[in-house]
């Protein structure tokens, strides 16, 4: 159960830091709204974006959370995760930058299943 519990705050506690923190830390800057921009989004997008992405994040790490609000957040960051990728490569092509959100996608899917592991432990 300790190795469970480590695998899945780890894992839990990058998608906070990478899909919580980081967007509020740095959305207004330019290179944000240069990003927001290049996929052929308005600001307005951007702005929504990370509101919604610091709200799950949130739901994500906080234990009071319910249980059907952890879910909804972990499937809105699935499709993030699959709208990023695709909006990558539609505007750059299939690189590495485009692949990027598929990994942080598997890290979520890993603290997903050890998120389950751990409430069918208690």
């Amino acid at each position: 159960m300790k190795k469970d519990k480590i695998i899945y705050w780890i894992s839990t506690g990058f998608i906070f830091l990478f899909e919580g923190v980081m967007p509020a830390l740095t959305s207004q800057t330019e290179l944000a709204k240069e990003g927001i921009a290049h996929l052929g989004y308005r600001p307005y997008f951007g702005v929504m974006l990370v509101i919604f992405k610091v709200l799950g994040a949130l739901a994500l790490i906080l234990p009071q959370v319910p249980a059907k609000v952890k879910e909804w957040a972990y499937a809105g960051f699935g499709i993030v995760f699959i709208a990023a990728f695709v909006g990558h490569a539609s505007i750059d092509g299939l690189n590495g930058m485009s692949f990027f959100p598929l990994v942080v996608f598997g890290i979520m899917i890993v603290s997903y299943i050890y998120y389950h592991k751990l409430r069918n432990q208690n």
